[in-house]
């Protein structure tokens, strides 16, 4: 399997009105062809959602978890959508054992739901949910090193049929949204990040590793907000020596979003 980032949008965008009304369109229709993509069908789904941090990595190990609602203001039926996808304790248990083995201590809870980084860009992607999904948390220090370790770590479950996505968003910053100032800015940003995933992968983690570096990084992901961006690094480990690009980019309030896939 490849490795995914993704960017998941903003809270239920693609499951109500907007203005423009064809704002997320472009992303949700790449979203939708994303399973016809892959070589075949996953026999699970690991997701990495920056809606999920912990001291620690943590494994979501339910059976069938509950969805949370966890964005706030939207529509009253935003809050009515389900995705009742599986869940997979034996699984969860195994990326319990393989982050331990690679000295990142982690944690499994079998009773957080899927955040809307998970059940927003799966009802697109997977609308059946018919495929078992784990939910991996980033750690709360935002170390970007260790969220490569942790990709590596899980990196032999590619070869089970296991599809590792990331889900964020390229461009992060809430007050950058739908300012024509960060246009530009995001554009510069966006560059470094397609040259850095599409280099070969010794000075692809570098890059990554020392993100913050990046022309306008800061002000693409504020100090301490980096959640977004992290699970690129989760599955950019995971990718370990495959080849990365971009295969997704449009302009969305006047930033560009990105997603890459490693194969």
């Amino acid at each position: 399997m490849p490795t995914l980032f993704v960017p998941h949008g903003a809270g239920p965008c693609f499951f109500m009105d907007w203005n423009p009304p064809d704002a997320w369109n472009a992303m949700a229709a790449f979203l939708e062809n994303v399973a016809s993509t892959l070589p075949a069908r996953p026999s699970a789904i690991v997701l990495v959602s920056a809606h999920w941090l912990e001291p620690a990595f943590s494994v979501g190990s339910g059976a069938q978890p509950e969805l949370i609602y966890d964005y706030y203001g939207f529509p009253p039926h935003t809050y009515e959508l389900r995705y009742p996808a599986p869940g997979a304790p034996q699984l969860a248990a195994r990326i319990a054992a393989l982050l331990g083995q690679a000295q990142l201590p982690a944690r499994q809870d079998d009773a957080r739901g899927f955040d809307h980084g998970m059940f927003i860009p799966l009802k697109l992607m997977f609308p059946a949910a018919d495929v078992p999904v784990v939910q991996l948390s980033l750690r709360h220090d935002l170390d970007p090193q260790a969220h490569l370790d942790a990709g590596r770590a899980l990196a032999s479950l590619r070869d089970e049929g296991v599809l590792i996505v990331g889900s964020g968003m390229s461009f992060h910053n809430m007050r950058g949204y739908g300012d024509p100032r960060f246009g530009p800015i995001s554009d510069t940003f966006d560059r470094w990040l397609v040259d850095t995933v599409e280099s070969a992968a010794p000075q692809r983690e570098h890059a990554l590793a020392a993100w913050e570096q990046a022309p306008s990084a800061r002000l693409c992901h504020p100090p301490r907000a980096e959640e977004h961006l992290l699970p690129l690094m989760v599955v950019a480990g995971a990718a370990s020596e495959a080849g990365g690009r971009c295969v997704f980019s449009d302009r969305v309030m006047e930033t560009t979003l990105s997603a890459f896939r490693f194969d």
